[in-house]
């Protein structure tokens, strides 16, 4: 007996050292070896209504099915850092937190058909970065947002189906092939699954990529139900996916006015590209590096066209490259090229050439230095192209007797003693020393004014690109107030911003070493305020209009004044138009009176009147009675 009552003790001591397991569930250990053990938990008690808290923390698979837990608190699972699995499928869940899934970082299967859910947090899945299996079949859910799609692309399994989805979001589909422009791989381990089956699809140009995928047949992505149905629109619906045919829904294509364009240092370009398609694509440029341009102008002439200008002021060598003009829509997307390069570009190099003291090699009126000549250049540097530098015919000028001509021409036969290429390194020494740098930053002007910033272009001949330079700038006569901006003799190019509307500038450019009174200067003015200029644009478009709605008025008033005066003058000489003014008004009156059944012709009948007039006065002769007559009892019609 006491051997019993030991061996009983015995036993309840190694199941106590056990994890706990909630009491209603049951947990299942998997693998007896140490280190390979696997724990499940199951839970499907109808009348568990929480979510258990006390779960082993080794557990790798928790399995909570047909219970009566409606919601997912925040961090439900916090602390099962080992867990793989977690099925939560047919309970009575409505509402999930965003917060639920925290800390869940190797669970690689998510279950959750069979409940109520009409609003899943997506943004929670970044908490699974391993995730692979999502199932959501037998929910509530209407649209999957497009904030969604970032987290969703290391899905492999994806079950929507049984749901009330009408439509996609077309980025969607741009994560599988063939729409990710990824190459197509016939291995089984990289197939997508997706469950769209049993939803009111909508049948428009927004899924029309699902609807390409359901016609594919060698494609990675995996329908589970190939049989999918147009819920609508009315003239598609009870259609299957393989025989729908969408109108207006056109992918976009792309024309470019050209594919290479070469253009001069600091000039303007405009790159022109046109897109179709329907809908009407929306388009953008992007650099070579992937970043968008913004400089660019877009006008939709109308449905299903569309073009696109990209402007460039005053190029500069880092703005050569391939620009891509990118078109897209719902039905699909499409790209062109352009490449644009800058004239008179090194594109090889050039080695170093070797020659004799105190000669240096000259081609065609130029003389090349190679790099490892120039000073404060690093001699390690064998691949950088020479600098070239135009050969002048010397001018025979008379020396000056002053001791600095003296140290120059003493220092200048010390030069050409020196052997090898250290003589003509103190060459170019004293020559750059003698150089005003100033003067060779030459062709100032100013491009792009707007209201409040305009952009500098220079030409540097003859000036290292790295060589510094400060380009000061201020109102016109007002040097207290001067801003400086420092860059290089290379660039070619520089923003001045921070300017005033309408106003006078002053800008210089000082080189490092320069002749003083020798930087070149220009002015320049900043445009108007929009507002103003709308504004006095507006008054004189509304001032001409009133002119020439007024001056005609004025011009009639005059004439009939200076007509009136006329007349007043000479009553007797005008007796034949005053009788004519008085038929045109006897004409107009009777033609107004005539549906009282009068005729006031018969007062005119017994005056003395001209042939014209009484055919004028005649109904059968006169179109305007044809028109007016109305019954045979006017005795007026046939008073001819």
């Amino acid at each position: 007996m006491r051997r019993l009552l030991c061996v009983h003790v015995l036993l309840c001591c190694l199941s106590a050292a056990h994890p706990f397991c909630p009491s209603q569930c049951t947990c299942v250990v998997h693998g007896r070896t140490e280190g390979t053990a696997a724990r499940s938990v199951l839970c499907n008690d109808p009348d568990m209504s929480d979510i258990p808290v006390n779960v082993p923390v080794d557990t790798v698979k928790l399995r909570i099915e047909r219970t009566a837990i409606r919601r997912l608190p925040t961090e439900s699972f916090y602390y099962l850092v080992e867990l793989r699995y977690l099925w939560l499928t047919y309970n009575s869940i409505t509402s999930v937190d965003t917060g639920s899934f925290y800390n869940l970082k190797v669970l690689h299967e998510l279950r959750l058909d069979g409940n109520m859910i009409s609003m899943f947090p997506w943004e929670s899945l970044k908490e699974m970065p391993k995730l692979r299996t999502l199932d959501l079949h037998n929910n509530r859910l209407t649209n999957v947002p497009t904030e969604a799609i970032p987290y969703l692309f290391n899905i492999t399994y994806l079950d929507l189906s049984s749901n009330k989805f009408a439509t996609l979001p077309s980025d969607l589909m741009d994560i599988w092939p063939p729409f990710n422009r990824a190459p197509v791989s016939t291995n089984a381990s990289q197939k997508f699954v997706l469950g769209l089956q049993d939803n009111p699809w909508f049948c428009d140009c927004k899924i029309s990529k699902l609807i390409e995928i359901s016609k594919m047949t060698n494609t990675p992505v995996v329908l589970m139900d190939l049989f999918l149905i147009c819920a609508g629109p009315e003239n598609l619906a009870g259609v299957p996916f393989q025989r729908a045919e969408l109108d207006n829904c056109v992918k976009p294509s792309v024309m470019t006015s050209a594919t290479m364009i070469t253009s001069p240092l600091g000039s303007n370009v405009i790159l022109r590209c046109d897109a179709t398609g329907f809908p009407t694509p929306s388009m953008y440029w992007a650099k070579s590096d992937g970043s968008q341009v913004n400089n660019t102008v877009q006008e939709s002439p109308g449905d299903g066209t569309r073009w696109s200008i990209m402007s460039l002021h005053g190029i500069v060598y880092k703005d050569a490259g391939d620009y891509r003009c990118k078109a897209k829509n719902v039905a699909g997307d499409a790209e062109a090229i352009i490449s644009l390069s800058i004239a008179g570009t090194v594109s090889t190099t050039v080695p170093p050439l070797r020659t004799s003291v105190g000669t240096e090699p000259t081609i065609r009126g130029t003389t090349l230095v190679p790099q490892t000549d120039i000073p404060n250049s690093p001699s390690t540097a064998p691949t950088v192209p020479p600098r070239i530098s135009t050969t002048l015919p010397a001018v025979p000028r008379k020396p000056k007797t002053t001791p600095s001509n003296g140290l120059q021409k003493g220092s200048f036969k010390q030069t050409k003693s020196q052997p090898g290429g250290n003589g003509r390194k103190l060459a170019a020494d004293e020559k750059s020393k003698k150089m005003d740098a100033s003067q060779s930053v030459k062709h100032l002007k100013i491009v792009e004014e707007t209201i409040d910033s305009a952009v500098l272009l220079w030409a540097a001949d003859g000036v290292p690109n790295d060589a510094p330079l400060t380009v000061v700038y201020s109102p016109y006569g007002e040097d207290d107030t001067k801003r400086t901006l420092e860059t290089n003799a290379g660039s070619g190019k520089v923003l001045l911003d921070g300017l005033s509307s309408g106003m006078r500038y002053s800008v210089c450019l000082v080189a490092k070493g320069g002749a003083a009174g020798k930087d070149p200067c220009i002015d320049f003015y900043t445009l108007d305020n929009v507002e103003d200029g709308g504004q006095n644009q507006l008054f004189m478009i509304v001032s001409g209009i009133a002119c020439a709605l007024v001056l005609p008025l004025i011009a009639v008033l005059l004439y009939k004044i200076l007509a009136l005066s006329c007349k007043a003058q000479s009553p007797a000489s005008d007796e034949e138009e005053l009788e004519k003014d008085s038929y045109v008004k006897f004409e107009t009156v009777s033609m107004k009176r005539r549906a009282l059944n009068t005729c006031p012709t018969e007062l005119w009948a017994r005056r003395a009147t001209h042939d014209s007039e009484r055919m004028l006065l005649c109904s059968r002769s006169s179109i305007d009675s044809q028109m007016t007559y109305k019954s045979d009892s006017s005795r007026c019609e046939y008073l001819c």
